[in-house]
């Protein structure tokens, strides 16, 4: 472990080295290796530190076969130089942040309700634990982020340590080891002692503070998402802003956008219903109007129609409102856009006619798709005849 800086000191921000190793992987992709560093791999749920060596841009870190590789955007061109490298301080100081903010908030779910953690993911923006539990509370949650942010105004040490697996026994540990060698424990003292290989800040002050930002049920558990330390005021700002920005639109203060909200909704549903009351009110003026333009072709009363740009929902309102008022009556409804025909057939109960033979020959000569039964059917297809034409061809084999 003396080659892995970031152990020795989770603080060092740039350091130098020898290279011990330059190649490419399977996919092409160069890493070095050094004979130290302060680069931390991804592991244990922290993902890795970037920065820089000898000014190139480490884009990735992994621990591969014993070996720390360093992935850059481009080999080193001078290998005999002592190596130099630099970490992003603000990625790593972010990493540090929340990977302790998630030991204090799992070991205050564990202390207040026992609910254990099974599974962590520290991601760009929130963090996420797993709660072995299949309910949770307002009040708990409340509970479980005021004692983690009393726990980090305590300031209490934060204190990584190497044990052998018989010392490791003697700590109240919050889960079971992974390891059975190289055990490093990372110890709040009388609150937290849990196996863990990530870096951490030397005290709970340091974390800032944790908010809850919100919870949901997974698979029998509680996924619980969060952020610490300057993650809070990124998301406090991020929020003000764009309540900022609705207050002069909703007319109302913060405290009151709620209520604006509610009512904007209630407001918007009631047009809803009277626009869908009006559009039903105009679709049976229409059916009364087509009703009495129907045509008698060899004894079959038929209605055909063609719209421009009406939706396949609106021709099937309208055809079944036609064959509902009138059992003897055959129906063919089209629309037609610059680049679709979609068409409806329709019979009542007494007319004749297989309405799902007639569009399956139809929509045929439009390359079109669709479907019904013998007494209503619909589908669509590409423009390439006019909707006229595609009428047309409806009526003749209605006759024929």
């Amino acid at each position: 472990m003396e080659h892995k800086l970031y152990y020795q000191d989770p603080y060092i921000q740039s350091f130098l080295a020898n290279l011990t190793k330059q190649a490419q992987d399977e996919n092409g992709n160069w890493y070095v290796v050094l004979d130290q560093t302060a680069f931390y791999p991804t592991g244990g749920g922290q993902p890795f530190d970037t920065g820089t060596i000898q000014q190139i841009n480490v884009v990735n870190v992994e621990e591969i076969e014993g070996e720390i590789r360093h992935y850059l955007e481009s080999p080193l061109p001078n290998q005999n130089d002592k190596i130099q490298g630099t970490i992003d301080w603000t990625r790593r100081f972010d990493h540090m942040q929340q990977h302790a903010g998630q030991h204090i908030l799992s070991a205050a779910f564990e202390e207040l309700f026992d609910f254990q953690t099974v599974s962590f993911h520290l991601g760009s923006e929130l963090l996420t634990i797993d709660l072995d539990t299949e309910e949770l509370s307002e009040e708990q949650a409340s509970k479980v982020e005021e004692r983690a942010n009393q726990i980090i105004l305590e300031n209490r040490p934060i204190q990584p340590t190497w044990v052998s697996p018989e010392e490791a026994g003697q700590y109240p540990l919050r889960k079971q080891l992974s390891v059975s060698e190289d055990i490093r424990l990372v110890i709040i003292p009388d609150f937290d002692y849990n196996g863990c290989g990530g870096t951490h800040p030397h005290s709970t002050g340091q974390v800032g503070s944790i908010k809850i930002v919100d919870w949901e049920r997974q698979r029998k558990k509680i996924r619980v998402q969060f952020v610490c330390g300057n993650r809070v005021r990124t998301q406090l700002a991020e929020k003000h802003k764009v309540l900022k920005s609705l207050s002069p639109l909703l007319n109302a203060p913060e405290s009151e956008m709620a209520a604006a909200v509610k009512k904007i909704l209630d407001s918007l549903k009631e047009t809803d219903k009277a626009l869908e009351e009006a559009q039903e009110a105009l679709l049976k003026f229409e059916a009364a109007e087509l009703l009495q333009h129907k045509t008698v072709i060899k004894n079959k009363q038929i209605i055909g129609a063609v719209f421009e740009n009406r939706s396949i929902q609106e021709l099937q309102k309208l055809g079944r409102m036609l064959v509902s008022q009138s059992n003897e009556i055959i129906v063919i409804l089209v629309s037609q856009t610059d680049q679709r025909l979609q068409l409806v057939c329709a019979r009542g109960e007494n007319a004749g006619g297989n309405m799902k033979q007639l569009i399956a020959s139809l929509l045929q000569a439009i390359n079109g798709k669709g479907g019904g039964n013998e007494t209503f059917a619909q589908g669509g297809g590409e423009a390439v005849l006019s909707g006229e034409q595609l009428l047309n061809r409806a009526l003749e084999q209605i006759v024929e």
